[in-house]
């Protein structure tokens, strides 16, 4: 994956936020454009290490 330096403002990240039925939700591609992961390992990881995460991470 190519090195991205460009950083992300408040403003870009809060674009991503979606409220749906009340609730605050971003996707999957969103975050890992985010974090620079490919969408494929970023649900691998999450699966893999779901006791890490809070429970209502993913849907």
């Amino acid at each position: 994956m190519a090195e991205n330096t460009e950083l992300m403002t408040l403003d870009n990240i809060c674009n991503r936020v979606y409220i749906i039925r009340a609730q605050q939700v971003m996707l999957d591609y969103d975050l890992a454009e985010i974090y620079g992961y490919e969408v494929k390992a970023l649900n691998q990881q999450v699966k893999r290490n779901i006791d890490r995460f809070p429970e209502d991470f993913m849907f």
